[in-house]
């Protein structure tokens, strides 16, 4: 058994300083491979997700192959559910782009305020602003979205409910900067 595998069956038994030695020699490499699949922007937190990913199955870790090949493993899994997603960003991007009035109630709506409902939903966090897009712009059920993101119906619920308490916090905010006609006179 090579000294990576023997650090890792350690710390799946709860020895932390074999868990800081096993991070620490095998990090440079976790990181180069997110970099070379991903981009080196990302391998910060893909190297991360790959360590979070690792230390909630290390107790499991039997050590029948090298601890290097079992994290090298994790990270391209890591970089893949990135890629994935980056796909799926693209994918909703293109099909809001495609959409005539960007979710407003007017085909004939402005120019203006087309803009701003753009800006308003890029401002939404993006597990927030994917949900509200397809429930509410989409047309997809709460099950469908739930099934598109990948999490449970009422994580769905949850960020089309924050995303609405979002948009309407940043109309707020907008009107209160913006002139009254009143004031305009």
């Amino acid at each position: 058994m090579d000294e990576l595998t023997s650090l890792a069956r350690a710390a799946g038994r709860g020895d932390r300083g074999a868990l800081a030695r096993l991070i620490q020699q095998t990090q440079g490499d976790v990181w180069r491979l997110c970099a070379h699949l991903v981009e080196p922007a990302a391998a910060d937190d893909l190297a991360q997700d790959t360590y979070l990913r690792a230390m909630s199955s290390l107790a499991r870790f039997r050590g029948d192959g090298p601890a290097r090949v079992w994290l090298l493993a994790i990270a391209r899994r890591a970089c893949a559910a990135e890629l994935a997603a980056r796909s799926r960003d693209r994918r909703l991007a293109g099909r809001i782009a495609a959409l005539p009035d960007v979710g407003l109630s007017h085909s004939e709506a402005e120019p203006s305020a087309q803009v701003m409902a753009g800006d308003l939903l890029t401002a939404l966090e993006r597990d927030r602003r994917a949900a509200f897009v397809l429930t509410q712009m989409l047309g997809c059920s709460y099950a469908e979205a739930a099934v598109i993101c990948d999490c449970p119906v009422g994580t769905i619920r949850s960020r089309v409910a924050r995303a609405r308490e979002d948009l309407d916090a940043m109309l707020s905010d907008s009107d209160r900067r913006r002139p009254s006609a009143r004031t305009a006179r």
